[in-house]
Parts: structure tokens; C-alpha cells; sequence
């Protein structure tokens, strides 16, 4: 792991960093020096975020929606005050409706909602930021595997990080001189993947901070552009 020196001046933008495997990774980066710029939805969660964050590091919080044009502007002067952006982390994602419905019956504006947050504005973003992300840069995509695998009641969500995969792989092979990465976390215990099951019981899955060493690995690792599980990474 770089030391805390030598991440002095690292800038990192974490979408959806309130809580959930956002802020578990904010916690890690935050400790270990790395300025960031933080956002999320709910203005209560995300000052509760910055508060905890801000006792190791700088931190820039900004509320909104990343699905909106003015929201991403701000992200992108927050980082245009630092001058550059060393690793952009895609991790706010919408479910959609709960419990999820079968496609005959999926409301399509929802449906254009989920492909909004979860595909579209992750290119969004990375369009503004372009010029602030040096080579080497690191751009984190989160997926799951509900992109690959068709379970019935997943085809709002799971389409739209099929898509993301999509995307992300043809971005990857145009701009070889970024390291973009696809990362699985896995399941876990948090909000979304609750909602993804109302009612029942899912205190078995993992916290998210099982999945912050693999991605820590490829932050500061060598590893090519491509798509990963978390947990299987190791740093080398």
C-alpha cells in the first residue's frame, strides 16, 4: 500500500459515498491521505459522511442526484479546484421498484430512471472529468452479477449494469491510458441489496468492507483494464 506521504495530493470522487460499500472505501482512502469528493442523495447521511471523513482527510461533500446535468458540473468544479483526479469510483446505483417486477409489467419510466443512474450517468460523469484524469488514472466502475445472470425479477437492474459492462469494456479499449475497471463486490449487507429482498432476512450477507481490499488492490496495483470480483483480488 502507498504510504501516507506519497498519497498527499491523490484526489479520488466516490459516487454515492454515504453509506454501503461507498463509504467503507471513503474510510480506507480518507485514512491513508487521499482528498476526496463525496456525494449522495440524502443531505443528513452524506454530512454525517463528510464529518467522520473530514477527521483524516480534505473532503468535499455535494448533495444531488447523479443523474443530473447540474449535480455532475458540481462534482466537476469540486475537482477542477484540486486541478486533477487520480481515481473516479461509479458506485451510486438505483434498484428500482421493491420488490422488482417481471419485465412485462416494469413501469418503463422507471425503468428509464434505473438506466439513467446506473449506465448513462456514469459515462456522463467520466465525460466531464476527462480532462482532469491524468495517465495511470484509475475509474472504478461497480457491477454485479446480476449483469451476467438472468434472474427473474432482475431485468431492470440487471440490464442496466449489463449495459454499464458494455460501456465500460468499449471505454477501456479507447482510452488505454486509464486503468478502467469492472469490480463485482459481491453481495453484501446494505440498503439496496435489502431492498432487492423486502421482508426478509439478510443480516448473513458480508458488511461491504469485505470487498474494500480487492478494490484497494487494483487502486493501487498494476492490473489491465478489465472486470473483476472483488474478492478475488490480491495485491501485487
Amino acid at each position: 500500500m502507498t504510504s501516507l506521504a506519497e498519497n498527499a495530493g491523490r484526489t479520488a470522487l466516490i459516487t454515492g459515498a454515504s453509506r454501503g460499500l461507498g463509504l467503507a472505501l471513503a474510510r480506507r482512502l480518507a485514512r491513508e491521505g487521499w482528498r476526496l469528493v463525496i456525494d449522495a442523495r440524502t443531505a443528513d447521511e452524506l454530512e454525517q459522511a463528510r464529518a467522520e471523513l473530514a477527521q483524516w482527510s480534505e473532503v468535499v461533500a455535494i448533495v444531488g442526484d447523479i443523474s443530473g446535468i447540474e449535480h455532475r458540473q458540481a462534482l466537476t468544479r469540486a475537482v477542477a479546484c484540486w486541478g486533477r483526479l487520480d481515481l473516479l469510483v461509479n458506485n451510486a446505483s438505483i434498484l428500482g421498484p421493491s420488490p422488482q417486477p417481471f419485465l412485462l409489467s416494469y413501469p418503463l419510466d422507471v425503468l428509464e430512471k434505473v438506466y439513467l443512474v446506473n449506465t448513462f450517468s456514469p459515462l456522463a460523469l467520466i465525460q466531464h472529468l476527462h480532462s482532469y484524469l491524468p495517465s495511470g488514472a484509475c475509474i472504478i466502475n461497480i457491477t454485479s452479477d446480476a449483469a451476467r445472470e438472468p434472474y427473474p425479477g432482475w431485468g431492470g437492474y440487471g440490464s442496466s449494469k449489463a449495459a454499464l459492462e458494455q460501456l465500460t469494456a468499449i471505454l477501456a479499449a479507447e482510452q488505454p491510458q486509464w486503468r478502467i475497471y469492472l469490480v463485482d463486490p459481491g453481495d453484501m449487507n446494505t440498503r439496496l441489496h435489502q431492498e432487492a429482498f423486502p421482508g426478509e432476512d439478510i443480516s448473513d450477507r458480508p458488511p461491504p468492507e469485505v470487498s474494500v481490499p480487492g478494490l484497494l488492490a487494483l487502486i493501487e496495483g498494476d492490473y489491465p483494464s478489465g472486470r473483476y470480483l472483488a474478492r478475488e483480488i490480491r495485491s501485487r
